[in-house]
Parts: structure tokens; C-alpha cells; sequence
């Protein structure tokens, strides 16, 4: 057995004559090892600064202290009694009186081997079997057949090997180590230990200092390691109440004293944020949502567990918000007065960029110039990204409906905190021309030609041209739109259009009666030749917000002729139909001059299939008494539709709704016959054929709905429709309704379905009049 001693450096130890007991036991023990050696190493330790040694101290030499290494076969602890610890601090001063009577002179200035005589060697062995002599006394079982008992290190040199190694800044997540990973007798039997006299906290009172003292594994009586303190400091990092801790060893007569000191957080007070980087962007969380989040903290010592978790809250509110790239990042700031400056990235955009990718997914140069989308786009550089709002701007841009795709990507800025964001699209098809031929009973035989262009010049405009060429006449209709005029700051649009028109009026012609010219026994066609301009503007908090109103305003003139099948003009009809003027004027043909107003409000969910909202439309059309027939007239008319959602079926999957409309209209003063009301018809009153209700100067129109769905594609309706000219058939110049014998009055039931397709929901409804008629309705999307 071995026994080695490494003695500081700094300290001159003198042995003192051996006793007659110690004499015995050396002869006693020169027989059973005398090849055992005591190597004295000299080595220079650099001594904690908290450990200030006296003068007192300084003469007297470190107490050595013992550490027991079972057999490697068995690392089970062994924890000693109080007394036993008083008996290995008493044997090891024992040797160390035994050097000094032998006055044993180490040179500091030289690290050599002192070699003691085999008296020494005696000496220390005796010793050590009477250590081992007590501990088999005090019934200490160590779990091994053969122990070695090493004095490995002095006081001073476990000291430096515990203070060698800097604690580290706060640890990860760990609430508290594994008891597996600090237990002294767990760990690698190679790691130095030193014996714990004393564990001390200091920096903490009361419940602060009782949950270190709870926390930590290092406990009087047993060993420890730097892996040990080191885990024990985590530990408490990991409770969150504290900013600094710090573990300082000291030795002392029974061991080493563990000193941890704590620097407790401040009261938390308030919890502040900044953006990075400073200065740029905007703080998008409202201080209150702040103090709301933080609020049950304020006031106690601040807990950095309990902080993480406002953080999480924080940033989850963030998400919620539609801010996906946000994110608070970094330490928290503490300030001693309890204030805790957050750091956050709210991710904000660096530049929008507008890239165009043809069929194949590959870069192309694009037709639409950048500034039609990029207007379009709420988000701006500077602003933090949202994903709320970015939806809300791919909406608009596909609305244009100038594309096939549209969709974001991402690149990463300059600064880790900023974004690029790519809107990337592909351009559909956007023009068409088309030709055709056929005849008609108020044309002939014609041809057509047909061009629309939805994105003329990249500008997102819109150019419509068809022209019929037939046996009778030249018709055509042209018109241009611009959706938002460029530069204007509150998107007002702009149509011009020019026109002439032919057809046959529905005041005068019906399935059953007609009113006929009194030249040609014909059906008066009405033409109208003229052209206007309307202006529109939504009225809402931006340009990018759903407007609450939507306002128009804008003049159309219109020459009016009514003629025969051959063309020519015919302002009167037969005689038993009345011998009645067709126009206002006696020449047959009229001027209108009409300053047109209009106002809606869109409250639907959707568009094309609303479930839930309202919307109201109201237009005014004001003539001016000028050209033939100086016709002054002001026509007001209304509409308005409501939309309950319900779930009376259970056929299929989808929306249902409760869906009700009413109509009404009126013309104050000159009323050309042609300019009546007119109900009856798939857009009317169903059951009737169109035009066949009535007309009249005045009207009323109601209708309700029942809409549910059949199958992915098909849902169904249920209807009730009626109108009414409110008995104004005789205010209409010739009196049309009456001389055609319509009932001015009248409703309709059914059922329909509704198909969808491109061109939008194609509708099919079978209808049941008052009057026991029945009749099939076509049209495309829904009435209202």
C-alpha cells in the first residue's frame, strides 16, 4: 500500500522525535512494506482571493485532507459520522506532528522528491493502520477487501483545483441537475474530491437563501467535486430568482467550507421593449398589452422562469396578431430599479420586389408595369411584415384578375432583423377577339366582331369593342375603364363608353300582347345612340380598407328613335292599339341628357355567394330639358338585400342562408313610355314571362330566398317573388301595360338549382305564377 503526500510548497515542516508506541508500531510495520516511499512534492498554490491566511496561519501547516477511494468494483458513497470526520482530521495531524518532530526541511525554491528513512515510512504506515484500526471500530463498512488510503492533495491545492475552472454565465433549461450526475460516489472515481466541512449561502435571507440551501447537492460531511459545484451552481441559476452566483472554496482546520454567494434579482417594476435594430421600424405591441401579460409579475422578485414564460405569451400574441416573423431575441436587460428592457425583431421588410415567372415556373420579363401591384400591396419597406395583411394584399392583386398566380416569397435582408419580400407572379391571358354571324328578328341577318383586352398596356385597363354589322343597321359599343387612376391617393376609377343600340322594348312587346307600330304593323325597336362618362370613388380610412360606401357620379347622353323593322323612324302605334305616341316628342325621336348619381354599401361576406351581410344600392338619374322633347325627369330607385345564415338541412356540407330582397322605384315628371318600369321575368317576379307583370312610373319588387347546398358543385333554392306597379300602369304615357291587358300586380313560387362553372353559379328555376302558368328561368349567378 502507498501513501503519498504533496505538502504546499510554501510551508517548512519539522518532524518531531517518534514516541515508544510509534517505535513499536514501526518495527512492526518495517515487516509488511519496506519498499513504501513518502514522495514530498514541493509545488507553488495560487490561493483563492477570499482566503486571507493570518500570520498565525501561515506557521502552521494545511491539514491534509483524506479521501477514501473504495474499490473500483464497488463506487458505493461512504458517508462518515461526525466523530469518525474527528478521527481522520486527528490522524492526519498526527503525521503531521510525526514530520515536524523530524524536522523535516523543504525548499520551497526547488520542486524535488524528499525521500524520508525507513523510520518516516514506518511512521506513516503505523498511522494509517491505526486510521484504519478506528474506522473498523466504528463499524464502517467500506464495501471493499483491499483500501488504499491516499492523501492526495493538501488544503491549499484542492482549493486552486476548485477555483481553476470560472463559473459560467446562467446554464440551459435545466430546473435542477440529475441526482445521478452530482452524486460524489456516481461520478468518475478519477476526478479529484475534497471533503465538505461547511456549505455557507451568502448574498440571500429567508426563503431565498432556504431554496438555495434546497436546490444545491454539495452537503457537509460528504465530497465534492467541480463538476459537483459546478452542477449546483446551474441549479440554482435554474430557479430564475437570481442574477449571479458563485461558489468559492476555503479551507479550514476540518475541511473545505463552500461558500456559494447569490446576487438576488431586483423587484420587477415594469417590462419594456425595443426593436432591433434601434431606431428602425415600428413597435407594433401596445404598452398595455405589455403591462397586461406582465402584470402578475410586476411588484415580486423578478423570477427569469416566470419572465421566460411572458415571453412565450408575448410572442404568441405576436403570432396572433398576423406578426409571424417577430420574435423577442437576446438576454433580457435588468436594470437595478427592477425595470426589464425586452429585446424584440419584429421583422421588418427591407424592400418589396416584384418578380414574374411565366408556365414553367421559370423568370420571364413581365407585362404589367411593377407600380400596378406594388400599388396594391398595403405592406410597404419599413413596415414589420404581417401575414394577415399580406393576405388581404395577394387578395387585391389576384383581384385584378390580370393573373394566373400570385404568391409571396422571402429573402433575407441586409441585417438578420430585416426581410426582403418577393411577390412573385404569372400572367394569364388577358386578351381576346372573337367573330361571328346570325340573324335576328330586329336585325337581319348580321355578323360580329368582338375585342377586349383586360390589361391594355400594362396598366390594368380595360378596352371592349364589339361591332354588328347586319342588313338594318351598323350597332356597336365601345368602352374604356380605368380601375384607379394613376397617382390619385383614393383610387377613383373612370369609364368612358360610346354606343348605338337596338332593340326591342319590353314595354311594348310581350308573349301574348304586343303593341305594334302603326307604318309596319312591327314591334317598335327602340335605338339608342350616345355615349358617357362615370366616375367612382370608394369612400373608406385607406385605399387598402373595405370602403363603407362606394359613390359614382357621371353624365350620358343618349339619342333615342323609335323605328319600324325596316329602320325607319315610327313614333306612333297602330290603331287598335291606341294610335299612342312610342316617344316623348312627336318626331319619334328624344334627347336624353342625364347627369347620373349612384351610392352602395357592401356589407355581404362574399361577393358571389354572401351567407351573412347586406348591401344597399341607390341611384338617381337627373335629366336635363335640352334637344328634342326638352324631357325633364328625375328617376330615383333602390335596392336593398339581407342575408341570415342557417342550417336547416342536413343534405351536404356548405353554407345555407335566409336570403331577402326588395326593390322599389320611381319618375318624377316627364316620362318617355320607353323609360318605365318593367316587372315580370327571371330577374323579376318568376312565373311570369318577362315583362309580363307590368309597367308602370312606380314600382315595388320583394323577394325571398332559401339556399343550401346538394353537392359539391349543385345547390339548391327555394323562392317567393312579388311586384307591383302600385297602380301607376295609367301614369305611363299610352298607357302600354293596360292596352297589352297585364295585371300590374303578381307573384311566383318555386325551386331552382344552381350549377357552378367558370362564368359563375348558372342558374335553373322552375316557377309557379298566381295565376296557375308555370315557366323554366335561366340566368348566371344569383338574383341578388
Amino acid at each position: 500500500m502507498t501513501v503519498s503526500v504533496l505538502i504546499d510548497s510554501q510551508k517548512t515542516i519539522q518532524a518531531a522525535p517518534p514516541s515508544s508506541e510509534d517505535v513499536a508500531n514501526i518495527a512492526s510495520s518495517e515487516k509488511k512494506d519496506n519498499k513504501q516511499q513518502i514522495s514530498l512534492k514541493s509545488r507553488q498554490i495560487s490561493l483563492n482571493k477570499t482566503n486571507k491566511i493570518n500570520k498565525s496561519d501561515k506557521e502552521q501547516i494545511q491539514t491534509k485532507q483524506i479521501s477514501l477511494q473504495p474499490n473500483t468494483t464497488n463506487q458505493q458513497a461512504i458517508k462518515l459520522e461526525e466523530k469518525t470526520q474527528t478521527i481522520l482530521n486527528s490522524s492526519a495531524i498526527a503525521i503531521a506532528e510525526t514530520l515536524k518532530q523530524k524536522k523535516i526541511d523543504l525548499n520551497p525554491s526547488a520542486e524535488r522528491e524528499v525521500k524520508l528513512g525507513e523510520k518516516n515510512q514506518t511512521i506513516l504506515n503505523s498511522s494509517a493502520i491505526a486510521i484504519a484500526e478506528t474506522l473498523k471500530e466504528q463499524k464502517i463498512s467500506l464495501n471493499s477487501q483491499n483500501i488504499d488510503l491516499n492523501i492526495q492533495l493538501s488544503s491549499a491545492q484542492k482549493t486552486q483545483l476548485l477555483t481553476q475552472t470560472e463559473i459560467p454565465e446562467p446554464p440551459p433549461e435545466n430546473n435542477q441537475p440529475d441526482k445521478d450526475t452530482v452524486n460524489p460516489e456516481a461520478e468518475d472515481s478519477a476526478e479529484p474530491r475534497v471533503l465538505v466541512a461547511e456549505v455557507v449561502v451568502e448574498g440571500a435571507e429567508g426563503e431565498l437563501q432556504d431554496l438555495v440551501y434546497q436546490t444545491i447537492n454539495t452537503r457537509p460531511g460528504r465530497t465534492t467535486t467541480r463538476s459537483q459545484l459546478q452542477a449546483d451552481v446551474n441549479a440554482v441559476y435554474a430557479t430564475g430568482f437570481f442574477s449571479d452566483v458563485r461558489v468559492t472554496p476555503e479551507d479550514t482546520p476540518l475541511g473545505v467550507r463552500i461558500t456559494f454567494s447569490v446576487q438576488p434579482n431586483p423587484t420587477l417594476s415594469k417590462v419594456q421593449v425595443e426593436t432591433v435594430p434601434p431606431g428602425e421600424g415600428k413597435q407594433v405591441v401596445p404598452p398595455e398589452v405589455i403591462d397586461e401579460i406582465f402584470q402578475e409579475q410586476y411588484g415580486k422578485i423578478l423570477n427569469l422562469q416566470d419572465l421566460k414564460q411572458g415571453i412565450q405569451k408575448l410572442n404568441t400574441w405576436y403570432k396572433e396578431q398576423g406578426y409571424d416573423l417577430a420574435q423577442v431575441v437576446g438576454a433580457p436587460r435588468v436594470s437595478p430599479d427592477g425595470t426589464v428592457t425586452l429585446l424584440i425583431a419584429e421583422g421588418i421588410i427591407e424592400d418589396i420586389k416584384v418578380r414574374y415567372f411565366d408556365d414553367e415556373n421559370e423568370p420571364k420579363e413581365g407585362k404589367t408595369k411593377e407600380y400596378i401591384i406594388t400599388r396594391e400591396i398595403e405592406l410597404k419597406p419599413g413596415d414589420v411584415f404581417n401575414r394577415k395583411t399580406a393576405q388581404k394584399d395577394l387578395q387585391r392583386v389576384f383581384g385584378l384578375n390580370i393573373f394566373e398566380d400570385v404568391k409571396f416569397s422571402f429573402e433575407p435582408g441586409s441585417d438578420p432583423s430585416k426581410v426582403i419580400v418577393n411577390v412573385d407572379v404569372t400572367e394569364g391571358s388577358t386578351g381576346s377577339l372573337a367573330a361571328g354571324a346570325g340573324f335576328s328578328s330586329a336585325s337581319g341577318f348580321f355578323g360580329t366582331v368582338s375585342y377586349q383586352e383586360k390589361n391594355l398596356g400594362g396598366n390594368n385597363q380595360t378596352l371592349g369593342a364589339e361591332f354588328q354589322l347586319g342588313t338594318r343597321a351598323l350597332l356597336f359599343d365601345v368602352n374604356f375603364r380605368d380601375p384607379w387612376i394613376g397617382g390619385d391617393p383614393y383610387r377613383t376609377s373612370y369609364s368612358i363608353n360610346a354606343f348605338r343600340r337596338r332593340s326591342i322594348s319590353l314595354v311594348f312587346d310581350g308573349d301574348d300582347e304586343d303593341i305594334r307600330t302603326a307604318d309596319g304593323d312591327d314591334n317598335p325597336r327602340v335605338v339608342r345612340t350616345g355615349g358617357g362618362i362615370t366616375f367612382g370613388r370608394p369612400i373608406a380610412d385607406t385605399v387598402f380598407s373595405k370602403p363603407d360606401w362606394r359613390l359614382s357620379a357621371g353624365f350620358e347622353y343618349q339619342h333615342v328613335a323609335i323605328q319600324n323593322a325596316d329602320g325607319d323612324i315610327s313614333p306612333r302605334s297602330r290603331e287598335e292599339d291606341g294610335n299612342e305616341l312610342l316617344s316623348f316628342s312627336e318626331s319619334g325621336e328624344d334627347d336624353l341628357f342625364l347627369l347620373k348619381f349612384g351610392a352602395s354599401s357592401d356589407k355581404r361576406d362574399n361577393a358571389l355567394q354572401p351567407t351573412s351581410g347586406s348591401f344597399l344600392r341607390l341611384g338617381v338619374d337627373q335629366s336635363l330639358p335640352f334637344g328634342s322633347g326638352s324631357i325633364l325627369l328625375t328617376r330615383l330607385r333602390g335596392s336593398y338585400s339581407y342575408y341570415i345564415p342557417v342550417s336547416y338541412l342536413d343534405i351536404a356540407e356548405g353554407p345555407q342562408a335566409l336570403a331577402f330582397n326588395i326593390q322599389a322605384g320611381t319618375v318624377i315628371g316627364d316620362l318617355p313610355p320607353y323609360e318605365a318600369f318593367v316587372l315580370g321575368g327571371s330577374n323579376s317576379v318568376r312565373g311570369y314571362a318577362e315583362g309580363e307583370v307590368g309597367s308602370g312610373r312606380t314600382f315595388l319588387q320583394a323577394t325571398a330566398e332559401y339556399r343550401f347546398p346538394l353537392f359539391s358543385f349543385l345547390s339548391g333554392a327555394l323562392f317567393v317573388d312579388y311586384g307591383t306597379t302600385l297602380g301607376s300602369d295609367g301614369d305611363v304615357p299610352g298607357e302600354p301595360s293596360k292596352v297589352r291587358d297585364l295585371p300590374g300586380d303578381g307573384f311566383g313560387y318555386g325551386l331552382g338549382v344552381r350549377i357552378q362553372s367558370p362564368l359563375g353559379p348558372i342558374r335553373v328555376d322552375y316557377a309557379i305564377n298566381d295565376e296557375g302558368d308555370s315557366r323554366i328561368h335561366f340566368g348566371i349567378g344569383e338574383r341578388f
